[in-house]
């Protein structure tokens, strides 16, 4: 792996970052440490990179922000690939944003109030990645990325940059063409809007914000809600409702403010959060026969 990462160097790939704890990439601030951090300069070098990672047989993962992101406790020996220097972002017309995957989405929820564009109010307090949150088909407030994503740059498998349209990535509820295709890379989306009010947007955004604090435990490590809510009905509730709301597992606890929230107390691990997250879907599943969806991605767990 040495000679691996002399190589990127070499090469000029982009800035390289050397057994790093995880805990700095993710929003549960949990994990072991990476072998490697690379943050590509361009389209052109990140092809150039999974060249290298899949003639080496070196295994990569591109992340966003981590936060929807369980990696293990044990070293990543591997390549962490970062896409913070995709970040350009260009009004295409009045109402139509083009935006590189490293953007951040709350930023770009501010920018488009700003500009008095509405449709990404939803947004402002989800704190991924231009590239993650359409991965995920991220959303809130009965709105997601797929109202708004008109098309997507796209890296294949191949090493070939196509654009797809919206009708092409599938979105769902919390799902995309992303997740069932691996290999697939967000490198650059195009997000259509239309012309708001922007002080009833920041109104909106306030509201919103007041709300969150008053009712998710933002003062801790967590990656938001665990559990997709099944149709019909809110995870939450049924987790609280078995009586779970509290109960802890090493340094990770089921928070006491809204119990589709796992958080991080200070101390935990990935194992704590890991087990507290399989013991409560199981709960659930023997009291009310719901097979709860986790939100969460559990990376490098054997």
């Amino acid at each position: 792996m040495n000679e691996f990462i002399d190589l990127i160097k070499e090469r000029e790939i982009g800035k390289v970052i050397e057994n790093v704890s995880l805990k700095k990439y993710t929003s549960y601030k949990v994990g072991g440490n990476a072998r490697c951090v690379v943050y590509p300069k361009n389209v052109k070098k990140l092809i150039e990179l999974l060249r290298l990672c899949n003639n080496k047989n070196v295994k990569y993962k591109v992340l966003g922000n981590g936060s929807n992101t369980l990696f293990s406790d044990e070293e990543y020996d591997g390549v962490i690939i970062k896409l913070d220097d995709f970040n350009e972002i260009k009004m295409l017309n009045a109402t139509t944003i083009r935006v590189g995957a490293g953007y951040s989405l709350m930023r770009l929820s501010v920018y488009a109030t700003k500009k008095a564009l509405s449709g990404l109010e939803f947004a402002s307090g989800i704190p991924g990645t231009v590239g993650g949150a359409v991965y995920m088909n991220a959303g809130a407030y009965k709105s997601d990325m797929g109202y708004i994503v008109k098309k997507v740059k796209v890296l294949t498998p191949n090493y070939t940059v196509i654009n797809m349209t919206n009708a092409e990535l599938n979105f769902h509820y919390r799902s995309s063409f992303f997740q069932t295709h691996p290999g697939y890379i967000c490198l650059e989306a195009t997000i259509g809007l239309k012309r708001g009010n922007r002080e009833e947007m920041i109104e909106i955004n306030r509201d919103r914000k007041e709300r969150r604090l008053a009712s998710q435990p933002l003062e801790y490590p967590s990656a938001g809600s665990v559990f997709r809510n099944p149709e019909g009905q809110f995870a939450g509730k049924l987790i609280e409702d078995l009586g779970l709301k509290g109960l802890t597992r090493g340094g990770a606890q089921v928070s006491e403010k809204h119990a589709n929230f796992i958080i991080n107390l200070g101390n935990a691990t990935a194992n704590d959060i890991k087990d507290l997250i399989t013991f409560v879907h199981d709960t659930v599943l023997e009291n009310y026969d719901i097979d709860l969806k986790i939100e969460q991605e559990f990376v490098n767990w054997k």
